[in-house]
């Protein structure tokens, strides 16, 4: 099964997935993947433009030879806010598509205890979209001690 977890900067998604995946499932998380690929003591949320183009390339990657395994293992995908297209392409794959977010308040909390300042516009950007959001998303509200 395909799991696409979608939801704002620091609102539980890496947490939602710890609590389900087993240590044979296959998990795909830009940020493991930026951090993965970047020197010592690089953040943990690197927005560093060049590693995460790198990163981006090797998602996809990632994608695209994971999905040949749905049948023999579960695939989580973080995938903050999957266009249209991207959507439709995890639709295709049988994907079930999950919206983890604690709430707007304490998402922008975390945001700025924890994270970049500039993701805190991404999060505002996830929440004006989600008024268009498409009826195939599943929303699950993490309770604030998730963290």
């Amino acid at each position: 099964m395909l799991y696409v977890i979608t939801g704002p900067p620091a609102a539980g998604k890496s947490t939602w997935i710890t609590a389900r995946a087993k240590p044979t499932d296959i998990v795909i998380d830009l940020d493991r993947i930026t951090q993965a690929l970047t020197g010592p003591g690089a953040p943990a949320w690197s927005q560093e433009p060049i590693a995460l183009k790198v990163a981006h390339r090797a998602r996809y990657a990632a994608i695209d030879e994971a999905v040949k395994h749905l049948d023999q293992v579960d695939v989580y995908l973080i995938h903050t806010m999957p266009t249209p297209k991207w959507r439709a392409r995890y639709r295709r794959y049988g994907a079930e598509i999950i919206a983890v977010d604690p709430g707007r308040e304490i998402v922008m909390q975390r945001i700025t205890e924890m994270r970049a300042p500039g993701l805190q516009a991404v999060a505002t950007r996830w929440y004006a979209q989600q008024a268009k959001r498409p009826r195939d998303v599943t929303t699950t509200h993490q309770p604030s001690r998730a963290w």
